[in-house]
């Protein structure tokens, strides 16, 4: 079968797909897009993060043919999708995501959404490098993407709205803690910066 979908904000089209064939392989294999990792194929880790329509789901188990006609945000597009999201005013209360009108308004830039090299970090990611949350690498991205919607829904989460959020994401090296310190400090950035545009 042939699949019509959006990837980091560009129409993509994936010939030959058969009906067993998961998202996950879809954009690591054919969309060239590695970010995404494949762990468990069972959807259990999380390191297979990603948005479909804004929602965070385990690409590893949900088949191709699903995504038709839908939106998809890798890690590698995060940092374009947050950018955007500032633009358009993204949710200043925090009770609501992006809507997916909104989401379908966006593209990303060709380079970054295909590498994610080249540009600018989300502030999620850039949060991450600074609190020191990064160690092997291979979680990160399942993560990044849950933590990013977590922020755009909740702009001032508790730690167990974090806890909450990231519990399907599992994390071999580190006792969490760093990972939980990245979340607070781009909460924080988040609120000061919106604090600054308010004043």
């Amino acid at each position: 079968m042939r699949v019509n979908f959006t990837v980091n904000g560009r129409k993509q089209e994936a010939d030959d797909v058969w009906e067993g064939e998961s998202l996950l392989y879809v954009l690591r294999e054919r969309m060239g897009l590695p970010g995404s990792k494949n762990a468990c194929e069972q959807g259990e880790c999380g390191s297979c993060t990603v948005r479909l329509d804004g929602v965070p789901v385990c690409s590893c188990l949900v088949a191709a043919g699903q995504v038709e006609g839908r939106e998809v945000v890798t890690v590698e597009g995060l940092a374009d999708f947050a950018k955007q999201r500032a633009e358009h005013g993204g949710c200043a209360s925090g009770a609501c995501g992006t809507s997916l009108q909104d989401a379908q308004q966006w593209q990303s830039k060709p380079a970054d959404s295909q590498t994610g090299e080249k540009g600018e970090l989300a502030p999620i990611q850039q949060a991450f490098i600074d609190a020191g949350a990064v160690q092997c690498g291979f979680c990160t991205p399942g993560l990044l993407v849950a933590a990013d919607e977590l922020l755009e829904r909740n702009t001032s989460p508790s730690d167990a709205d974090i806890r909450e959020a990231l519990s399907g994401n599992l994390c071999r090296c580190t006792g969490y803690e760093k990972i939980l310190d990245a979340v607070r400090l781009a909460a924080a950035r988040g609120e000061n910066q919106t604090a600054g545009q308010g004043a």
